[in-house]
C-alpha cells in the first residue's frame, strides 16, 4: 500500500523545495461535480498526483473537488491526461498562475471535506446546477460598459484590498458563509440590474451565482476562471484591463502582481505597500501588510510587543505560547486592539 499521507516535517520540505531548481508550474482548478466516495477518490488521488511529483492543496467534497498546485512543467502533459481521463473533469480549464516562482507549495495536502468552498447553505432546495452565466473577459469588459451592471467582489476583504476591478462592491467580511447573505441584502434594491460577480479562480463567484439565483435574482453572472483567467486572456488577446492592483492567492507567494499600481497601505506606518506577510513570532502568525521600511524597523512582525516576544530565550517563548489559539489570525479593522497597539507603537 503506497504512503497516503506525508511523513516529512514541512521545514524540511520547504528548505527542499526552496533549494530544487526543478521548474514548475503553479496551476488551479476546480469543478462542481458529484463524488459518491470521497475519501477513495483523494486517496487514489494522493497515490497518483504524489508520484507526478505535484505539491498543494486540494480539496475533495461530495460536491466536487477544489485545488490549487505545483507541479513540474516537465509533468504537465501527463498530468492534464491523467485529469482529463476522470470523465467529468474532461476538457476543464486549467488555471495557469500569473506571477509565478515555482515555490507556490512545498507538501501535497488533499483533504476530504463537507464542501470545497464553506457556505453555510442549508436549505436541502439549494442546487449548483442552477448558476449564473459565464462571462470571459471581454464579455467582463463589454458589461461592466453598461452602468445597469454591478460588479460584486466575493472574496474576503483583506483579498480586496490590495487589488481589485474598477468600481467593484466589497463585501466585508472574513468568510465566504457571511458574505453570501451579505451580498443578497446588499442588492436588494438593485435586482434588476446586471449582476456581475467575481472571485480569484471562479469557484466562490460559481457559488455566489446560484445562491443569488436561489434568491430570486434573475441577471446573475460570474467572471469565468475569475481574476486569474481574466489577466491571462487580457494579455493574450490584448484587451484593456479592468483590474488594479495585486491579486492575493492562498500559497507561499501570497500575491500575483496583475498591475503596477500599489493601492493598499502598510499596516504599521500608512506608507503605500501591497505585500502581505505572516508575523515571524510563532505566537501570532498575523497576516497584515507590511512595507520593506517597517519590515527593517520591526523585525518581520507585526509591532512591537511581537518584536520583543522574538528576541525572549526560546524556553520562554515555548512556555508563552502553550495553549495559545491563534485561530484565522487576520489583520482587520475591526480588531480595535490590535489597531491601538499598532497606533501606539513607537515610529
Amino acid at each position: 500500500m503506497a504512503q497516503l499521507h506525508n511523513r516529512i516535517s514541512r521545514r524540511e520540505l520547504k528548505e527542499r523545495i526552496q533549494q530544487d531548481p526543478t521548474p514548475r508550474t503553479t496551476i488551479s482548478f476546480y469543478c462542481y461535480f458529484k463524488i459518491a466516495e470521497p475519501s477513495v477518490f483523494r486517496n487514489q488521488l494522493y497515490k497518483d498526483l504524489k508520484e507526478m511529483g505535484l505539491l498543494g492543496r486540494i480539496y475533495i467534497a461530495e460536491e466536487g473537488i477544489n485545488a490549487q498546485v505545483s507541479i513540474p512543467t516537465a509533468n504537465l502533459e501527463t498530468f492534464s491526461t491523467y485529469l482529463y481521463a476522470i470523465e467529468p473533469l474532461n476538457g476543464l480549464r486549467l488555471n495557469v498562475a500569473v506571477d509565478d516562482d515555482g515555490k507556490s507549495f512545498y507538501v501535497l495536502d488533499i483533504k476530504v471535506r463537507k464542501n470545497i468552498v464553506a457556505d453555510g447553505i442549508t436549505d436541502p432546495a439549494f442546487d449548483m446546477a442552477n448558476r449564473g452565466k459565464y462571462v470571459n473577459a471581454e464579455q467582463f469588459n463589454q458589461l461592466t460598459n453598461d452602468p445597469n451592471t454591478v460588479v460584486i467582489d466575493m472574496r474576503n476583504h483583506y483579498e480586496f484590498e490590495v487589488g481589485h476591478f474598477e468600481n467593484a462592491i466589497e463585501v466585508p467580511s472574513d468568510t465566504f458563509r457571511e458574505q453570501l447573505p451579505m451580498a443578497v441584502d446588499m442588492m436588494k434594491a438593485d435586482k434588476d440590474k446586471n449582476i456581475i460577480m467575481y472571485c480569484t479562480g471562479g469557484i466562490r463567484c460559481e457559488k455566489a451565482s446560484a445562491y443569488m439565483l436561489h434568491q430570486g435574482f434573475k441577471n446573475v453572472f460570474h467572471l469565468e476562471g475569475g481574476i486569474i483567467h481574466y489577466t491571462n486572456q487580457v494579455k493574450e488577446k490584448g484587451l484593456s484591463n479592468k483590474f488594479h492592483g495585486k491579486n492575493f492567492v492562498f500559497d507561499q507567494r501570497l500575491g500575483e502582481r496583475i498591475t503596477n499600481e500599489i493601492i493598499a497601505k502598510c499596516h504599521q506606518c500608512g506608507q503605500p505597500a501591497d505585500t502581505h506577510v505572516n508575523c515571524v513570532n510563532d505566537a501570532c502568525h498575523l497576516l497584515f501588510i507590511q512595507c520593506d521600511e517597517c519590515k527593517a524597523k520591526f523585525e518581520n512582525c507585526c509591532s512591537k510587543e511581537c518584536q520583543d516576544f522574538i528576541h525572549l530565550p526560546e524556553e520562554e517563548q515555548k512556555k508563552l505560547r502553550s495553549g495559545v489559539d491563534k485561530g484565522r489570525n487576520v489583520f482587520n479593522k475591526s480588531k480595535a486592539k490590535l489597531q491601538e497597539t499598532i497606533r501606539k507603537t513607537p515610529r
